[in-house]
């Protein structure tokens, strides 16, 4: 099976969202939430992150998570995952009570497909808020499903399609358990040394490159606009009506995410950012849009 038909039939069966003047999502993807290590890329965005989805709370979104959520190819062990930013795992709850909560599974939690996996680790689990005073409180989010693809139905004249994007690539999609374990016992161990994983389409741009093109093509072939993680590169621009990328939580100093809202999109960055008095603050800076969603 090629690419093409691999993110086709990604989207067999899809969940359908609706997606109206009122509807207000956000899209993010590559969390890559890990143990609390030195391997853990997102240990260093973790309070940018927890600050955005905050807002996102607050401000009445529903959050949709692109795949690649928490990082289970390096990591075993989904209850340490859990345990170390247990504060978002709780939030991420308040969502689901909320019915604002739907997940994506991508190459590097593919496992989440297994629904006996899911019931394992997602039925309960003990959080501590913020405030270390408080007493621990109980996240559940039972037995809540990850799709390999979502289709947000509109009036527009192109329905937008979301997955995460690894089905560009044989390694990461037919042989994901293959290179699974090549993360886990060879690429692991050398990034420390700082050799990267040549194979990844995040850390390589040749591969990065073809991703995106094969995504693009895709798109613009099914006439669908096409919403993707997977290559870490945030992509929004008004003269390519097919493809965009909502980037990732792992960047060096940001978080990348795309909002949708009054049928527009905007590509948005979440940073630290620093005040006249010297104070520091989570900034929110608008890199792209908005975007009209039914301009065409």
């Amino acid at each position: 099976m090629g690419y093409y038909s691999r993110i086709s039939k990604s989207f067999e069966g899809a969940l359908r969202l609706p997606l109206t003047e009122r509807s207000k999502y956000v899209l993010i993807s590559d969390c890559h939430r890990g143990i609390g290590n030195s391997n853990d890329n997102f240990l260093k965005n973790q309070n940018l992150y927890f600050a955005a989805l905050q807002h996102y709370y607050k401000m009445g979104y529903t959050y949709i998570e692109l795949g690649d959520g928490d990082e289970l190819w390096e990591n075993r062990n989904m209850k340490q995952i859990i345990e170390v930013h247990s504060n978002i795992f709780l939030l991420l709850s308040r969502f689901y009570e909320k019915n604002r909560l739907f997940m994506l599974y991508g190459n590097h939690d593919m496992i989440k497909k297994n629904k006996r996996y899911i019931e394992k680790h997602y039925h309960r689990c003990h959080c501590t808020p913020e405030d270390s005073f408080q007493l621990e409180q109980e996240a559940s989010i039972p037995n809540i499903p990850f799709y390999s693809g979502i289709i947000l139905e509109s009036n527009f004249p192109m329905d937008i399609y979301l997955t995460h994007g690894h089905q560009t690539d044989l390694f990461n999609s037919s042989l994901w358990r293959l290179s699974r374990f090549l993360v886990r016992y060879l690429w692991k161990p050398l990034e420390h040394f700082g050799v990267l994983d040549p194979t990844s389409a995040a850390k390589n741009y040749t591969r990065k490159h073809k991703a995106e093109e094969r995504l693009h093509h895709w798109a613009k072939e099914e006439n669908h606009i096409l919403i993707t993680g997977h290559t870490h590169r945030p992509a929004l621009s008004e003269e390519d009506p097919y493809y965009y990328n909502s980037g990732s939580c792992v960047h060096p100093r940001c978080i990348t995410c795309l909002e949708i809202e009054r049928k527009c999109i905007r590509l948005v960055k979440w940073t630290l950012a620093t005040r006249n008095d010297m104070s520091l603050y989570v900034s929110r800076e608008i890199l792209a849009g908005p975007v009209l969603l039914n301009r065409q």
